[in-house]
C-alpha cells in the first residue's frame, strides 16, 4: 500500500484526477446532506436548525479517527502549519462575514454552484476570487504585522500533552457523540 502512494505522491496528473474525484464526491456528500442548501445555512445561523453543525461535528469525528488510523498504519503523516492568533482573528473574522452575507461556507459554494445555485456562482465564486486576490494583494503587509502576533505551537494536542494520540482521540470523539444525541434530544 506504501507503494501505491509513493508512486501517487511522484505522479502529478494522477494526484490532480483523485483531487477533482474526491472534491466532486465532497460536494456530492454536503449536496446529499443538505448544506449546500441556503436556508440551512441561514436556519444555523439563527439557531434554528442544527444541520451545519451535525454535519461538520461528524465531519470532525470521522476524520480525525481516519487520519490517526491512517498515521498508526505508516499511510500518512501529519505536516502541522504554523499558526497564530491573529492570522486565527483575522481569517475568523473574514470567514464569519462571508458566510453571514452570502450564506455559504467556500465549501458549500463549490457544492451549491454544482447543484445549480446561481446566487453561489455569481455572489459566492465572485467573493471568493476578490476576497482571495485582495488578501494576495495584502499578504506582505498582513504577514510583516498582525499574521505574526501571538504564533501557535507546530504540534498536535497530544504532542502538547505528550500522550497517545487515542488519549485525545477517544475523548474527543465521545464529546462529539454527546453533543450529537444533545442536538438530536432537543429536536434541533
Amino acid at each position: 500500500m506504501n507503494e501505491a502512494l509513493q508512486r501517487l505522491r511522484g505522479n502529478a496528473p494522477a494526484q490532480l484526477v483523485l483531487g477533482l474525484a474526491i472534491g466532486v464526491g465532497f460536494g456530492a456528500c454536503l449536496q446529499i446532506a443538505g448544506v449546500t442548501r441556503y436556508d440551512v445555512i441561514l436556519g444555523q445561523l439563527l439557531l434554528t436548525d442544527f444541520t451545519v453543525v451535525k454535519v461538520m461535528l461528524t465531519a470532525v469525528a470521522v476524520g480525525t479517527v481516519g487520519v490517526y488510523l491512517m498515521r498508526g498504519a505508516g499511510l500518512a503523516d501529519l505536516h502541522i502549519k504554523p499558526g497564530s492568533v491573529g492570522a486565527t482573528v483575522v481569517g475568523g473574522v473574514i470567514f464569519g462575514a462571508g458566510f453571514a452575507v452570502l450564506g455559504y461556507c467556500p465549501g458549500t459554494v463549490a457544492g451549491a454552484v454544482g447543484s445549480g445555485a446561481l446566487d453561489a456562482l455569481v455572489g459566492g465564486v465572485t467573493g471568493i476570487l476578490i476576497g482571495a486576490g485582495i488578501f494576495a494583494a495584502l499578504y506582505p503587509r498582513l504577514e510583516a504585522s498582525v499574521l505574526r502576533v501571538g504564533a501557535l505551537p507546530t504540534a498536535t494536542i497530544p504532542d502538547l500533552l505528550r500522550v497517545s494520540p487515542w488519549a485525545v482521540v477517544v475523548p474527543l470523539v465521545l464529546a462529539i457523540a454527546v453533543v450529537l444525541y444533545g442536538i438530536e434530544l432537543a429536536g434541533l
